[in-house]
């Protein structure tokens, strides 16, 4: 089986509520980077009557690997227990050598139903494609947040992203690079511009990139998932996550990046 497999089996567990199944998938001292749920496999475990409760599961929309990492673009429906009754998540999940589901990292955002650009959060392409050009799609990915996002080569915008097409899932943000410059321009007229001041991590497989960045907005240390699809060298699509960084009533001492 390959990486995406095990974790299929191993959601498959968690989704019929397969105790037995979720402790031959992962490992017990399963590391959870999810502020607010315990790490370890078995307190993990705990958490699914309440799940079962109100009803909440996941629908997985993508799905690829880089190496023994996961990563999963999913809806969360009746996710009360997480904050809003459907949320948008980014999941990470780490694969150990021997095939056991070892880590787990998220960030997740509560669905908004009308969006400046008309398209949802989640929608879009799913199929892989140019898995030749993996490692220069992730340098680009990089090399964008460095440049755009951490500010230090902000005019090189047109070098990164499509004039032709770039579609935009951030649920404040307008298609295209106008829409990109339009929102800069409104952000920082309020003085609320997002800064990113750390890349954690760059996951691609193909086409599809995601970073995991650390920074700031609205006064508040975040932690940035974005998604980008690539075509001919330039960015043609982007979704995105934004969480704040709790600081209080935290379940695990793991951290939001640790691990990366």
């Amino acid at each position: 089986m390959n990486n995406k497999q095990i974790v299929g089996a191993f959601l498959g567990a968690v989704a019929k509520q397969d105790a037995t199944a979720m402790r031959e998938w992962a490992n017990a001292d399963y590391i959870q980077h999810n502020p607010f749920v315990p790490t370890g496999l078995e307190p993990f475990i705990g958490l699914l009557p309440m799940l079962k409760e109100h009803g909440t599961y996941a629908e997985n929309v993508r799905m690829f690997q880089d190496g023994n990492y996961v990563v999963m673009h999913n809806i969360w429906k009746n996710a009360k227990p997480f904050g809003a009754d459907e949320m948008v998540a980014f999941d990470i999940i780490r694969v150990d050598a021997n095939g056991k589901v070892a880590e787990h990292w998220d960030a997740m955002t509560a669905l908004v139903k009308e969006t400046a650009s008309g398209r949802s959060q989640t929608d879009g392409p799913t199929t892989i494609e140019d898995l030749d050009k993996t490692e220069a799609n992730k340098a680009l990915a990089r090399a964008f947040v460095e440049d755009l996002l951490m500010g230090k080569n902000p005019g090189k915008i047109t070098e990164y992203i499509s004039a032709e097409q770039y579609d935009q899932h951030n649920p404040g943000v307008k298609d295209g690079l106008s829409g990109v410059v339009e929102a800069v321009q409104y952000l920082t007229s309020q003085n609320n511009m997002f800064k990113y001041t750390r890349i954690h991590k760059v996951l691609g497989e193909g086409n599809f990139v995601l970073t995991v960045s650390q920074g700031e907005w609205s006064g508040k240390s975040q932690v940035f998932y974005d998604l980008f699809r690539m075509k001919g060298g330039k960015i043609v699509e982007h979704w995105d996550v934004i969480q704040p960084v709790p600081t209080t009533g935290l379940a695990n001492a793991n951290g939001m990046f640790g691990g990366f």
